[in-house]
C-alpha cells in the first residue's frame, strides 16, 4: 500500500500544472482500507499541488466495515472530505454473503449511524437489485431498512444498480449449475418501477437511469463526466479526458509504481473523432434526466440527431425543447437502446 500511495502522489505532483478543482473522489475501489495516515499523506499532496480553494465536492468511497467511530473522527479532522459514499449493496444477511461482502446488515445501519454521529451531513448510498435466487429477498427489504434510516437526515442520495455477472466468478458458476436463478427481465422492470415509487414518496429526484438525490444534494462530480466535463484520474487503471483526447493508465499494479519511481506512470491514450465525441455525449446523456443539450452537440450533427430522434419523440420516449430532447419516465429506461439509434 505505501509504495502505490507513493507512486499515487507522485503523479499527481506531476500532472497538477496549477490547475484549480471543482471535484475530487475516492474511488474505483475501496480507500476507506487505507489508514488515516495514508489518506492524509494523498490530501496534502493534493492541497499542496492543485487549487482546492473552489472544491465543491470532496467525496470518498467506503465499505459499511471500515467506517467505525474512530475511523470517521478521524475522517472528519482531516477537513478535506464533505461526502461519503458507502457500498452497503443490501441490508439482508444472506444476500450479502451470497455478494460475498464482509459486512453484515447490522453492521451497515451502524455505519450509517456513525456516519451521522461524526457529524458528515451528506451520505450516498449504493443498493443492488436483480439479485439472484433462492437468497435474493427483494429490494423492497433494503428500501425500507434504509427508511428507518432517513431521520437521521445524512442519506442525501441513493445509487441502485442492478448486479452485474463477471465472467470467471463463482457468481458465474453458481448460476451455471443452476444453484442460482437470476430475475427475469419483467420482474427487474418492477423492481424499477417500486425503486422509482419509493424515491418519489421520500423526495429523492431521479436525475440519473440509477442515481437519486433529495433537492440539490445529486453527485457533482458524477455529473461532470455525462457532460463531457475535462477531468484528471490518477492511480493504476485511472482514466482522464482532456476534452478532445482520453487517457488510461495501466491497469497492473506494479507496472504502475514501477514506473511511477522513474517519474513515467505508463498509460495509453487516444483523440476522439468527432463521431466519437457525438456518439458519447448521446449515450452518457439519454440516461440522465437533463437529457441531450442541443448547445453541447457540434452544429453539423443537429439536424442529423433531430431527424434520427423523431420516432422516439413520437412515441413519447423523448420530449423535445428549445434547448434539449430530454427522455420520459418510459425513455430513460430504454436509454441505451434509443442511444444506439442515434449514433453517427
Amino acid at each position: 500500500m505505501d509504495a502505490y500511495i507513493e507512486a499515487l502522489c507522485m503523479e499527481l505532483s506531476q500532472r497538477a500544472d496549477g490547475k484549480s478543482l471543482k471535484t475530487i473522489y475516492f474511488g474505483g475501489g475501496t480507500p476507506s482500507l487505507l489508514s488515516l495516515g495514508q489518506l492524509g499523506r494523498i490530501v496534502d499532496v493534493i492541497r499542496t499541488s492543485f487549487d482546492t480553494s473552489c472544491v465543491e465536492e470532496a467525496t470518498i468511497e467506503a465499505n459499511p466495515e471500515n467506517l467505525t467511530a474512530d475511523y470517521l473522527k478521524g475522517l472528519a479532522e482531516l477537513h478535506f472530505f464533505n461526502r461519503i459514499s458507502i457500498g452497503i449493496q443490501s441490508f439482508d444477511d444472506k444476500e450479502l454473503k451470497m455478494l460475498n461482502r464482509v459486512h453484515g446488515g447490522r453492521q451497515a445501519v451502524e455505519a450509517v449511524r456513525n456516519v451521522a454521529a461524526a457529524g458528515f451531513n451528506n451520505l450516498s448510498v449504493d443498493l443492488m437489485m436483480g439479485l439472484p435466487r433462492p437468497y435474493s429477498v427483494g429490494l423492497q427489504y433494503s428500501l425500507d431498512a434504509l427508511k428507518a434510516l432517513l431521520p437521521l437526515g445524512v442519506v442525501k442520495h441513493l445509487s441502485c444498480y442492478e448486479l452485474t455477472v463477471e465472467q470467471g466468478t463463482i457468481l458465474e458458476k453458481q448460476l451455471d449449475m443452476g444453484r442460482l436463478q437470476m430475475p427475469e427481465d419483467e420482474e427487474l422492470a418492477s423492481q424499477y418501477e417500486m425503486l422509482a415509487r419509493w424515491c418519489r414518496k421520500h423526495d429523492f429526484e431521479q436525475y440519473e437511469v440509477s442515481n437519486f438525490s433529495l433537492p440539490g444534494w445529486h453527485s457533482r462530480h458524477n455529473s461532470r463526466y455525462w457532460n463531457r466535463t475535462p477531468y484528471i484520474g490518477v492511480g493504476a487503471a485511472a482514466h482522464s479526458f482532456d476534452g478532445t483526447k482520453r487517457r488510461w493508465n495501466a491497469p497492473d499494479i506494479k507496472q504502475y509504481i514501477e514506473g511511477a519511481k522513474t517519474g513515467k506512470v505508463p498509460f495509453e491514450e487516444e483523440t476522439l473523432t468527432a463521431d466519437d465525441a457525438y456518439n458519447e455525449y448521446v449515450m452518457t446523456s439519454l440516461r440522465t434526466t437533463e437529457g441531450i443539450a442541443k448547445t453541447l452537440v457540434a452544429d453539423d450533427r443537429l439536424d442529423y440527431l433531430h431527424n434520427k430522434i423523431q420516432p422516439f419523440v413520437s412515441k413519447n420516449l423523448i420530449v423535445e425543447t428549445e434547448t434539449h430532447y430530454r427522455p420520459t419516465a418510459e425513455g430513460i429506461m430504454r436509454a441505451d437502446g434509443i442511444a444506439a439509434s442515434l449514433f453517427a
